[in-house]
């Protein structure tokens, strides 16, 4: 089994697999594992946006000492923590490249060519495989807009990068900072720039709503939004028990439970004082933009040590920047939190019309399944509130799928769910889906079709405690027994019927 990337997804698949008997090989350009939060990627201020008991997986706590919200270097010393207790370390071939995939002729498998990065002169590598399980993220490819002037800006000592490229915040020292955007990256960049820049700017095309880590300086964030009672508070693409009385005939208790806690956070973060409320309803959070508030931003920008500015950037000049709304702005760095592409430009271009529509959206069965491509699977294709939870609980669906345990519909059947998702998707985030892969605010939605799909199920009582608390990873930790335990008994899976040794419970799930 061949797995592209060594981030969240990609270990949790690999260490699934290996403990099913598979025979797994991790490949990811980094010379470190955890995708996002590797070095050569944190910018300074990066730290989860979930507390760490709603970030763990769900067998491997987080360390007793860390913060309730871990920063970026101990989210990956703790991901390469997870990869040695469960023995996928030995299954990395990290600081390598996957030139291409090709799909073999007759669909039994595929043959990826790599080459160790940095060495351009390194001849490339061909190896057969099984099985592709595509897990490189939606957050691999920076997005950099390519502004008018950006030469002449970059010619005169000036610097455009995204966020995942400013790692040095001594790069900003004594400079003119502007960063572009107003989700979490942009506003912790510019939260951690302040006192060591001549100045620091944010520029946001609009405003939306921050949440704060405590709502009213009192309440956890996550026992009011990560919640199945939190997700119920938005129109799901089907609305079924509650969430059909909360959208139907009591619509009231909704809208005034959202006003309620809306007013809460305008008058803690006091935005009517400092100009920054949005004219738009909490609810528009669900729209994608759902981000926490830096520590100690809006005050910042209330005591004038840092500027917000809601406008665009037109064109650039030597040292300059022009907004659209006719002002001007001296910038000497520019630091774009402006997105990422989803790609996977490995893929030739065949599968890639069966993997994606002309518009560049992931057509994923389940966020999983490309329909129509043989031995080909998709795992993190999915923004959500509970990353490692949903990579988990994709990797189970993995497993099944590979053992011919799933009950697929036709592949008309799942084009048409394909598209009825794509369709609610653009409708309800305004086109601003990520290529089809965003599913927040509803991951527990999607953990739960995961799960009945592959007959697994939380206990009803645990269903019930994450209505009124916020989810706790470790809720989840049984479910991967049960299904290691389900196969060891089935001697077709085809898996292990390879290897008697894990039917008969003489290697450990460790």
């Amino acid at each position: 089994m061949a797995i592209i990337g060594a981030g969240i997804s990609g270990l949790c698949t690999a260490k699934l697999l290996m403990t099913l008997g598979y025979d797994v090989e991790v490949f990811d350009k980094e010379a470190e594992v955890g995708g996002v939060w590797a070095a050569s990627r944190r910018y300074p201020g990066l730290a989860t946006q979930n507390p760490k008991d709603t970030y763990a997986f769900s067998d491997f706590p987080m360390p007793a000492d860390y913060p309730e919200w871990p920063s970026g270097s101990q989210m990956q010393a703790y991901l390469r923590a997870y990869a040695d207790h469960f023995g996928v370390t030995r299954a990395l071939s990290l600081s390598t490249g996957v030139l291409r995939a090709e799909p073999k002729a007759d669909g039994s498998g595929w043959t990826l060519v790599t080459q160790p990065v940095g060495q351009p002169d390194a001849a490339p590598a061909a190896r057969a495989f099984d099985w592709l399980i595509v897990c490189n993220g939606i957050f691999s490819i920076p997005s950099v807009p390519d502004y008018p002037g950006i030469d002449a800006f970059r010619a005169a000592g000036g610097a455009v990068l995204h966020t995942s490229e400013f790692t040095r915040l001594e790069d900003a020292r004594g400079k003119r900072v502007v960063v572009i955007g107003y989700g979490k990256s942009s506003c912790d960049v510019a939260n951690a720039t302040v006192g060591v820049s001549a100045h620091t700017t944010v520029l946001a095309r609009h405003l939306i709503w921050k949440i704060p880590k405590r709502i009213g300086d009192a309440v956890n964030f996550k026992h009011l939004f990560l919640t199945r009672m939190g997700e119920a508070l938005f129109p799901y693409i089907e609305l079924r028990g509650v969430e059909r009385f909360l959208h139907g005939p009591g619509r009231f208790l909704r809208n005034g439970m959202l006003a309620l806690v809306q007013g809460i956070i305008s008058r803690q973060l006091r935005l009517g004082r400092i100009g920054l409320e949005p004219k738009t309803p909490l609810e528009t959070i669900a729209k994608s933009t759902v981000s926490l508030v830096s520590d100690g931003f809006y005050q910042k920008i209330e005591d004038g040590r840092m500027t917000l500015m809601e406008d665009e950037i037109a064109a650039l000049e030597p040292g300059r920047i022009l907004m659209k709304r006719g002002e001007s702005l001296p910038a000497d760095i520019i630091v774009c939190g402006t997105g990422w592409r989803q790609r996977a430009d490995f893929l030739p271009d065949a599968v890639l019309a069966k993997v994606t529509d002309r518009e560049g959206n992931f057509r994923l069965y389940r966020s999983t399944l490309p329909v129509g491509v043989p031995r080909l699977l998709f795992n993190g294709y999915n923004s959500s509130f509970f990353s490692q939870l949903s990579a988990e609980v994709g990797s189970f669906w993995i497993a099944e799928h590979m053992a011919g345990r799933i009950a697929l519909p036709d592949e008309s059947v799942q084009n048409r769910w394909i598209d009825r998702r794509l369709g609610w998707m653009d409708r309800r985030t305004g086109g601003k889906h990520c290529k089809g892969t965003n599913i927040v605010p509803f991951s527990l939605h999607h953990i739960d079709e995961i799960l009945r799909d592959i007959d697994l199920s939380l206990p009803a009582s645990t269903r019930l405690i994450q209505w009124l608390r916020a989810v706790d990873a470790r809720q989840f930790a049984p479910l991967p027994e049960k299904l290691i335990a389900r196969r060891r008994g089935d001697k077709r899976d085809l898996g292990l019927s390879r290897h008697p040794e894990l039917v008969s419970g003489s290697i450990s799930p460790d």
